[in-house]
Order: structure tokens, then sequence, then C-alpha cells
């Protein structure tokens, strides 16, 4: 069932890249994004981590980041650790999280994906994220979750394509908000 504002956050615990178990109790009274990817070689998605990755100090100072992936632990490892992310990357090969947070699969959002966004595409496979070694479902559709200190999710947004996250800057502004709400310090 797909999750709505207002609802409380069901807690993530998935091995992250390190292979330790993490688990988003850690991040009581912080707020975060909890972000549903794809499989660990879709460019789409690692082309949004590189993005998250290098863009990581415009949010507010305790503002972070879960991203999680359709993927086992080894390929996402192999995959996803050159991106070096200051942020939790886990590894939901069960698709556990996924079914709870009721994530979509879609293969006309698949090939939407790659017709509407093709530029984006080839940007990404130029950047050298190539699907080689697709391990988890080619069917998944992105998601994301804005997560307040209060542990809700004050915005649920599932992408409607393989390469349709919650813009940036919307992010940032959930990010820069919530410190001014408790008047924490942000980035500048």
């Amino acid at each position: 069932m797909k999750r709505q504002p207002g609802d409380k956050l069901t807690h993530v615990m998935l091995p992250a890249l390190d292979g330790q178990l993490f688990d988003t109790r850690s991040l009581e009274g912080r707020p975060f994004m909890l972000s549903f990817f794809r499989f660990a070689s879709c460019p789409f998605c690692n082309l949004r981590m590189h993005e998250l990755v290098s863009r990581f100090n415009e949010f507010a100072d305790d503002f972070t980041i879960v991203a999680v992936f359709d993927s086992p632990l080894d390929n996402l490892q192999h995959h996803a650790s050159g991106h070096k992310a200051p942020f939790a990357v886990l590894a939901d090969e069960s698709n556990q999280f996924y079914w709870e947070y009721g994530i979509e699969y879609s293969l006309l959002g698949v090939v939407k994906g790659m017709l509407l966004r093709m530029p984006t595409l080839l940007r990404a496979m130029m950047r050298g994220y190539l699907p080689l070694g697709i391990k988890g479902r080619m069917t998944t559709m992105p998601a994301d979750f804005l997560i307040d200190r209060n542990g809700r999710i004050s915005m649920a947004y599932y992408g409607t394509d393989e390469g349709d996250h919650l813009p940036f800057e919307r992010v940032k502004s959930f990010s820069l908000s919530e410190a001014r709400a408790t008047g924490g310090a942000g980035s500048d």
C-alpha cells in the first residue's frame, strides 16, 4: 500500500555498503530522505546518486539520506562504493521494504523513462554508468520519502518512470525548512 504524508515511518534495517546493518532508528529526531532506487547498475540511479553526493553540502547540517537499492549487497558494493556517499546506502535484495512502502513495478515506466529521458540516459552512460551485471528487478520504479524530525512522512513521491525522482531543489527546501523550524543551522 502506498504511503501518505502524515504516516509514521516504518523503520528500515538493512545491510549497508560496509556490510554492517543500518537501522533508521539511529536517525530519530533528524529529518532525512528515504530514497528507493532501482537495481545497483541502473544508469538513472547512479546519476541521481552522483547528484546527491556532489550536492550533499547544500542540505541543512543535520539532514541526511538513506538510499535503498533493489540489489544484493555484493552487487551494490560493486556499483555504488565508488560514489563514496556521505550517507547510508543499503541493499534490499528481498524487496522487504519495497513492499512495505508500496514501491511500484512497471514495464511501461521503464519504456517511458528510456523514451522521455533519453538525453539523461545517454549522459549517465557517458559518465560510465552502464547497466551491466543487473541484479534486481528491471521494472522497479523509484520513490522518495521526506521524513520529518518526528518520524512522519512529510512527502511521498512515487516516480512514474525509471528516472523520476523528487526534484533536488524540493529535497533541499525541505532540509532547510526543517532546520529553520527548530532554529538549527543550515548549510550556506
